[in-house]
């Protein structure tokens, strides 16, 4: 493989068939909610996650009612489903959900942008799983 065969399959969008966001039968595999514990450190110490396989990013977030279509509106620009679930005191427990493969940087990528949406809009962002079908079914 050459340096451009390199180069390209860095900058190309993964191919992720078969896992979207609504898949039935996903499970739990690695669960970050510990603001201190490194996105490596949950990953590492995850025996179900596996590396390989696309996994379904669910992001926790706190929002105010009527942030929500803003922050729906912004997450979709970077391929995220925001989708409510329930009012949690003043605010609406959500999630953001998008399938990729997950490493350890973009765990915390990610996890720094939600938190720094979730501040922006009045709201906060408590942790992030991630879920993906159980070993041998993919």
């Amino acid at each position: 493989m050459g340096l451009l065969d390199r180069l390209r399959d860095l900058v190309k969008k993964p191919n992720l068939p078969g896992l979207t966001v609504d898949t039935p039968g996903v499970e739990i595999v690695a669960e970050a909610f510990d603001p201190v514990e490194a996105d490596s450190s949950v990953l590492a110490r995850s025996p179900a996650w596996v590396a390989e396989v696309p996994a379904i990013l669910r992001h926790h977030l706190k929002l105010p009612p009527e942030k929500v279509a803003e922050a729906t509106a912004i997450l979709a620009q970077d391929g995220w489903e925001l989708r409510e679930q329930r009012p949690d005191g003043g605010l609406t427990l959500a999630y953001a959900l998008r399938v990729q493969t997950l490493d350890a940087l973009h765990c915390a990528q990610e996890r720094s942008r939600m938190a720094g949406l979730a501040q922006r809009l009045g709201g906060d962002s408590p942790g992030w799983d991630a879920l993906q079908l159980p070993r041998g079914s993919t």
